[in-house]
């Protein structure tokens, strides 16, 4: 298999579908295959995925689980074991990110990608522009600034700075048969971490095309992970010592000032 789409849900009854449509529409040269995780939903979610999973059998593999996989506490790392347990379900040769409530625009998203890192072999990650949707009406806008590099590296993420939206996010699956880094089970970013250990084995390339969406609701995880929370930011504080450690202090210089940084921010929030 070249590509395994790899999509958790929860909750997601209202986007879904159109996130199903965003993946079946795509136009490739290679097989592709949609891996679904619905965590345990409430909603008419895991029927939808059900429904779709009937009509495209030999498309759509789902995993409906009967209870939430967790954790429940703290609520910072929600939805972190069905992640986790989807992307080790993933066996393409690689691995494309979509969550439930993002979808893709571009019919030719996935071979765009599969090209680029094909082309370029000391690549780990593809990623793309997005345009940033909003439930409340706000003005959409792009996730990516026009000066956005079309080579990034593993330093520009130490420095603190978050520039691949995880439904733009295609990356070479070294994960079939290695584990993740221990650090990554306590780290509340999961997307963070999963980019980083990525980027310590390769570059970073963007393609400066719009070809998805990025919608951003009330329910959403990033209204929890907010410079406002200090458990977060405490804990993104942690996942930064640890990564400096798992690199053996190669980028120490990097890393000294962005703890520096966020001790300043949890001292500012008084917490």
């Amino acid at each position: 298999m070249k590509v395994s789409v790899c999509v958790p849900t929860y909750n997601h009854e209202k986007y879904i579908a159109q996130m199903l449509d965003g993946a079946l529409m795509q136009q490739t040269d290679f097989a592709f295959e949609i891996v679904v995780g619905d965590d345990a939903s409430t909603d008419s979610a895991p029927a939808i995925i059900e429904e779709y999973a009937q009509r495209f059998p030999d498309k759509i593999r789902a995993y409906l689980h009967p209870q939430n996989l967790g954790p429940q506490e703290p609520k910072e790392f929600g939805g972190r074991n069905n992640v986790l347990f989807l992307l080790k379900a993933c066996k393409g040769q690689y691995v494309a990110l979509c969550e439930g409530d993002d979808y893709w625009t571009d019919p030719f998203k996935l071979q765009k990608q599969v090209d680029f890192l094909e082309a370029h072999h000391d690549f780990a990650i593809c990623h793309h522009d997005l345009e940033v949707i909003y439930e409340d009406g706000s003005e959409s806008h792009s996730f990516n600034p026009k000066t956005q590099k079309l080579i990034s590296g593993i330093e520009d993420l130490l420095e603190d700075r978050w520039f691949v939206g995880t439904a733009s996010l295609m990356y070479r699956n070294f994960f079939r048969e290695e584990e993740f880094a221990d650090w990554h089970h306590r780290a509340a970013a999961g997307d963070w971490a999963l980019v980083i250990q990525l980027a310590a084995r390769g570059c970073i390339g963007y393609i400066p095309e719009v070809m998805g969406n990025y919608r951003k609701h009330h329910g959403g995880l990033s209204n929890i992970h907010a410079v406002t929370n200090a458990y977060f930011l405490r804990n993104r504080r942690q996942m930064f010592a640890d990564v400096n450690e798992w690199l053996s202090y190669k980028y120490n210089d990097i890393v000294q000032e962005t703890l520096r940084k966020y001790d300043q921010l949890v001292e500012e929030i008084g917490n």
